[in-house]
């Protein structure tokens, strides 16, 4: 497969998904990658591919040009892997969307990403959920956030993030121009955190989605979040779910998502 793709000129899309192609098998897919020109997508999900595999691929986006999707979710991927693609990053030119949920990345890995993203002019959309990203990861996020002006969307599904990491991710969005997604459903966010992100949504204009399913937000929060929200008039989704939020604080939220949607001022 290596030494087709070396040489391969049309190709755009290769979905190797669900395979066990491993470290090896990612090594000759990343020597081909140094050369090929044509190839946009690639789809490894799947594959039982560590840290040296997640390096080989990383010696590859330094030098390839063309490919935009990378998709790594649901392989073995731990801090180290997450550091050789996060020092790729910093120099390629390309990719647009990396996809690494579920995989073994903690605060560590999660702060070289960041470091990627304050150099990393072309990546829009960075998929973390279901690793091990706690509130020092997110602080480290959060800090890229003020300054990457090119991610629009940001996933971190089902990590273990608090309301520490929540307070450095609302401070970011205070600052931040281009995020238009944020998805932190399935934390461990509780009213303090929401209160972080009432706060940002007074002064965020781009952000259009934000996700704080299953986190431990109750009233006090979603009091927070409604009062922003008497003002915002760009966020038009709102996942609050699975939390503990009464009816009536709810229907509030909704009545002010609704107006968003509908392109009404308060």
């Amino acid at each position: 497969m290596g030494d087709t793709l070396h040489h391969n000129k049309s190709l755009s899309t290769l979905n190797l998904g669900g395979n066990q192609i491993q470290d090896v098998g990612a090594q000759c897919l990343s020597d081909a990658l140094q050369y090929n020109t044509s190839l946009t997508t690639l789809n490894l999900g799947s594959n039982e591919i560590q840290d040296i595999g997640a390096q080989s691929l990383g010696d590859a986006l330094r030098h390839n040009t063309t490919l935009t999707t990378l998709y790594l979710w649901s392989n073995e991927i731990g801090d180290i892997g997450a550091q050789f693609l996060g020092d790729a990053l910093q120099q390629n030119k390309s990719l647009s969307t990396l996809n690494l949920g579920e995989n073994q990345i903690g605060d560590v890995g999660a702060d070289f990403l960041a470091n990627a993203l304050r150099y990393n002019k072309t990546l829009t959309t960075l998929h973390l959920k279901q690793n091990k990203i706690r509130d020092i990861g997110a602080q480290s996020l959060g800090d890229a956030l003020r300054h990457n002006t090119t991610l629009t969307t940001l996933n971190l599904w089902n990590n273990n993030i608090g309301n520490v990491g929540a307070q450095f991710l609302g401070d970011a969005l205070q600052h931040n121009k281009s995020l238009t997604t944020l998805n932190l459903g399935g934390n461990q966010i509780g009213d303090i955190g929401a209160q972080s992100f009432g706060d940002a949504l007074l002064y965020n204009t781009t952000l259009t989605t934000l996700m704080l399913w299953k986190n431990l937000i109750g009233d006090i929060g979603a009091q927070c979040l409604s009062d922003a929200l008497r003002y915002n008039t760009t966020l038009v989704e709102l996942g609050l779910w699975s939390n503990t939020i009464g009816q009536s604080a709810l229907v509030e939220i909704s009545q002010f998502v609704e107006r968003n949607q509908r392109g009404a001022k308060p």
